[in-house]
């Protein structure tokens, strides 16, 4: 069974000139913005979780914030990219949404980070004990987030779409160009956990503290202005150095109004052309979609919740209350770094890790079995940490941070992690891609419908799993278990049900195709 491949032009319309090749001094300006995406990124997943809680929203309801993410991605990104397509502004089809997105990202910082003075000045009580709830503050915090998830998507597609074009159809200029891209993402999210990990930025911005807003809050807004700097210094540079040809609309099918404005109007079948698509997928991959579905299922609970997990369980502090979660939560963002760095150097060895396991579908199912087992144990992290912490209390310690080996076990556990999030980045693009080929259908089309096996777990999760922590006591770990659970049968079907293929596919093939960051 074949998938309708001229269907994809609805989504992805073919240009009507193929861009020239640029040369490669280009590519790289263009590849560092996923650095200053990256690095706001990072802070979202390493500083948010906590901060909405001290704005008064309860753990079981904080993961619903993040369903902004995965609908942004599901509707966003398509309608994003046909409008790019078929963009005929004097300044290229890329670079206005390029630089609309970079505009909306610092919009969107700005809302976040003074979500708590705005909240106050409009009649918020004050208090940053967890429990004080703050209503206007939280719908500040929810609009700047959604526009900044909005935004997020808004700029990423363009950015991976521009450098495909200047690459001018070069297949090799094109992984190369990519690889930069992934390089760039690593350094970002070092840097933004690095930010986030370092309790004294505040400093630099002594203005950040406020009668609303505490130590932590000050932090998160002088990170968000170093990720404000650093993506507008990076988008401007990349604009400025690269230029488009416009490009000219194709007479066979003509506009219905150009104008000055930039896009033909049509109606756009993006949304039904990929769940149409659903119906006539052939078995690869149907089996594919089954395998990353439940690997994001086994992700996104940790990404939601890894350093509120530092704070709570391994350092056993409270929302508002003391120093211990903070303390855990710069642990945690510590650790998010070396997870960072792993992920680097790991997304560089893929190949080499590929052939040394026989394949790819090895590679993914061991990748996934790794995460299972790490995921898991968290929960013998977490025992450990209770364990030692009821001793220390009992010798008279009332506030005892977790013992040296705790520590060092959870921030490797961190690091560990970096090597199947390298394949999760990387490899189930590059089977979308093959598969597709095979079927004959169009490349776009196929990767849109993996995005819907990424996104709609993503919902998923975002929706239960912070009901479901209730139901056992309000802690972490009961959706970290689920998690390993879904790792591990997403492992057993790589190995089991996914097609083989040969030994010399190379990983390196996802990168321009990457929808997650």
């Amino acid at each position: 069974m074949e998938v309708d491949g001229s269907k994809l032009s609805t989504i992805v319309p073919e240009p009507p000139l193929t861009p020239p090749q640029e040369p490669l001094r280009k590519l790289i300006p263009v590849a560092a913005i996923a650095a200053g995406v990256q690095f706001g990124w990072a802070l979202q997943l390493s500083l948010l979780t906590p901060y909405v809680q001290l704005l008064g929203i309860p753990h079981t309801w904080a993961a619903f914030i993040w369903l902004c993410g995965p609908v942004s991605g599901l509707f966003v990104q398509p309608i994003v990219g046909y409008y790019s397509d078929n963009c005929s502004s004097r300044f290229g089809r890329r670079r206005p949404f390029i630089a609309a997105g970079a505009a909306l990202v610092a919009v969107a910082v700005f809302l976040i980070g003074f979500a708590a003075d705005i909240g106050h000045a409009s009649g918020d009580p004050l208090g940053n004990d967890g429990k004080t709830v703050k209503p206007r503050a939280i719908s500040v915090f929810v609009v700047g987030f959604w526009i900044l998830d909005v935004a997020n998507n808004t700029l990423q597609g363009p950015c991976r779409a521009l450098l495909a074009d200047l690459s001018g159809g070069n297949a090799q200029k094109m992984r190369t160009a990519n690889s930069f891209f992934s390089f760039f993402m690593a350094v970002g999210n070092v840097l933004g956990y690095a930010a986030g990990s370092y309790t004294h930025l505040f400093k630099i911005f002594p203005f950040t503290k406020t009668k609303a807003c505490d130590v932590y809050c000050a932090n998160l807004k002088s990170c968000f202005f170093l990720s404000i700097f650093l993506l507008l210094t990076l988008t401007i540079l990349a604009l400025t150095i690269v230029r488009e040809t416009a490009v000219v609309p194709s007479q066979a099918e003509p506009p219905e109004n150009i104008g000055h404005g930039v896009v033909k109007k049509r109606k756009i079948p993006v949304l039904g052309e990929l769940f149409g698509a659903l119906k006539g997928l052939p078995r690869p991959m149907r089996i594919l979609l089954l395998v990353t579905c439940l690997n994001w299922i086994a992700w996104f609970p940790f990404l939601l919740f890894d350093t509120d997990w530092m704070g709570k369980e391994v350092y056993g502090g409270q929302v508002g209350v003391g120093k211990l979660y903070d303390r855990g939560v710069r642990a945690g963002a510590l650790g998010l770094m070396l997870s960072a760095v792993v992920l680097g150097c790991a997304s560089l060895a893929l190949e080499l890790l590929a052939r040394g396991l026989g394949g790819v579908k090895r590679l993914w199912g061991v990748a996934n079995f790794l995460l299972a087992i790490c995921l898991a144990m968290t929960v013998l992290i977490t025992k450990l940490a209770q364990s030692t912490r009821r001793h220390a209390i009992h010798n008279g310690d009332a506030n005892p941070p977790p013992a040296t080996g705790v520590k060092v076990g959870a921030l490797a556990l961190f690091a560990i992690l970096g090597i199947p999030q390298a394949v999760t980045f990387s490899i189930p693009f590059a089977l979308a891609s093959i598969f597709s080929s095979d079927s004959g259908a169009g490349q776009g089309l196929s990767l849109g419908v993996l995005n819907l096996a990424i996104v709609v777990p993503q919902m998923v999760v975002s929706v239960l799993s912070g009901p479901w922590d209730a139901l056992f006591g309000d802690g972490n770990l009961p959706a970290f278990v689920v998690g390993a659970v879904a790792a591990a049968a997403s492992g057993i079907f790589a190995l089991t049900l996914l097609t083989s293929l040969p030994s010399d596919v190379s990983p390196a093939e996802a990168m321009s195709a990457r929808g997650f960051h």
